[in-house]
């Protein structure tokens, strides 16, 4: 059983949208890449989503893609970790990732 979704943390879940060739390919299907907070929940996502925009979410996919190194000079780092969200909207539902000017 799963607890009530706090609302107003949901904000601070999506942080962005993800746009690369894969994520606007993906836009055909009516799906829609965000990048999210890394302790979020597919059910806060799904939450999030729905009150920020106004529609109605079919299904949430995540991942979490591996730590990356990167060196500048001698010193070697990381990539900052983050958590990707693949979420399904319902049919005729959109979201406007570039609204016009």
């Amino acid at each position: 059983m799963s607890k009530p979704v706090d609302t107003r943390d949901l904000p601070d879940i999506i942080r962005r949208p993800i746009v690369t060739e894969k994520a606007t390919l993906l836009l055909e299907n009516n799906q829609y890449t965000f990048e999210v907070a890394p302790k979020a929940t597919k059910p806060q996502i799904k939450a999030a989503v729905e009150s920020l925009f106004d529609v109605k979410v079919q299904g949430v996919s995540t991942l979490n893609p591996p730590r990356k190194k990167r060196r500048v000079g001698r010193f070697m780092g990381y990539r900052p970790v983050y958590k990707r969200a693949i979420v399904t909207l319902a049919p005729g539902d959109t979201i406007t990732l570039f609204p016009d000017v």
